[in-house]
């Protein structure tokens, strides 16, 4: 198997939702060793450090770590357990999901259910099943049985989606997507940049708890005091039926994005004409977007202290948010290329006329 496939198949299955994200620092801390110097803050963010030939200016390439997930918050006295969502699921893509709950005492297998619709009325089997309406069955028969196998309140529900390359092997399903793709892409970066003279110091983020409240972020930020901030993440790709075609603009295979607009941040223009600049001069293919909702760990770096120039590069990806997503490998092998030479060109002088009037 091809390296990079490797990677992208091994991060994408670890279980990492909010909170819960250790096996995932685990592994970058593991696989970046002999790379970068590597540290964490005191939320568990995984912080991957890189001198090039100066100390500064710092690059911060920020890629969150935990994925959407659920969490244990009660077992009724029939052995079913109730759950608190940990980031944003549509309920129309939960039931009859398998998940695992992660225990101190090992994995137990459980299905999202809910009351069956034979059984219910023409009106409520047309209305979509509320979350807080749901369980986890996990063939326990009481609460005590369901205790037994080590499950408590508290313990984390990751979906079970394996990774998997398609018929055309250009196109990768997997769970995690939103935000192992970022993670991945600072890797391999910080891999390419491996003996090539870069005139800054690059920091490879790993942050925690990007989906619920870019906390990581907040916290790796002061920690790291960077200069300029490349969030890295997923883009919503519209190249699919029933979405038009400026509701998400993004397509699969066309190369990463840009975002102009989220709820969080509006991106430091003469940052984004750098990008596009540099992209143009390195061949990379760039496709634009915006998103009038939601935010990313971007929306925290560029406000610390007197603010840092930031930015969102994204790679394309369908059915964010669920059990299963979809990316082009072509779209990420030209976000490390993009990283690369952003890195290679973003020396003081370039930093000071970004930051200047």
């Amino acid at each position: 198997m091809d390296e990079r496939i490797k990677l992208l198949k091994e991060i994408t299955e670890l279980p990492g939702v909010s909170g819960y994200e250790d096996e995932v620092r685990g592994y970058i801390r593991d696989h970046m060793t002999g790379f970068a110097e590597i540290s964490r803050d005191n939320l568990g963010s995984a912080i991957c450090k890189k001198t090039g030939s100066s100390d500064t200016p710092r690059i911060m390439m920020a890629g969150h770590m935990d994925e959407v997930g659920m969490m244990v918050t009660y077992i009724t006295k029939e052995g079913f357990l109730k759950f608190q969502t940990l980031g944003g699921w549509w309920e129309q893509v939960m039931l009859a999901q398998r998940v695992v709950i992660k225990t101190s005492s090992g994995d137990v297998p459980g299905i999202i259910g809910s009351k069956p619709p034979h059984i219910l009325g023409d009106e409520e089997r047309k209305k979509v099943v509320e979350k807080d309406e749901m369980f986890i069955d996990i063939g326990a028969s009481s609460r005590e049985d369901a205790e037994n196998m080590g499950v408590l309140p508290g313990d984390p529900i990751i979906p079970v989606s394996p990774f998997q390359q398609m018929k055309n092997p250009k196109y990768l399903m997997a769970k995690a997507w939103d935000n192992r793709i970022g993670c991945a892409i600072f890797m391999e970066a910080i891999k390419q940049l491996a003996g090539v003279d870069h005139p800054n110091t690059v920091y490879g983020v790993g942050t925690v708890q990007e989906e619920v409240g870019l906390r990581g972020a907040m916290t790796s930020v002061s920690v790291v005091e960077p200069d300029i901030g490349l969030a890295l993440e997923v883009d919503i790709a519209g190249d699919m039926p029933g979405v038009k075609e400026f509701e998400a603009i993004a397509k699969l295979g066309q190369g990463p994005s840009i975002l102009l607009y989220d709820s969080s941040m509006i991106p430091h223009r003469k940052l984004r004409d750098f990008v596009v600049q540099t992209a143009k001069e390195a061949n990379i293919p760039l496709q634009f977007a915006s998103m009038p909702g939601g935010g990313t760990d971007a929306g925290r770096m560029h406000l610390y202290k007197s603010g840092v120039p930031s930015i969102v590069v994204g790679v394309p990806t369908r059915y964010i948010h669920s059990h299963a997503g979809i990316i082009h490998q072509d779209d990420f092998d030209n976000a490390v290329a993009l990283m690369v030479e952003l890195i290679k060109r973003l020396d003081a002088d370039t930093v000071a006329d970004i930051k200047g009037d």
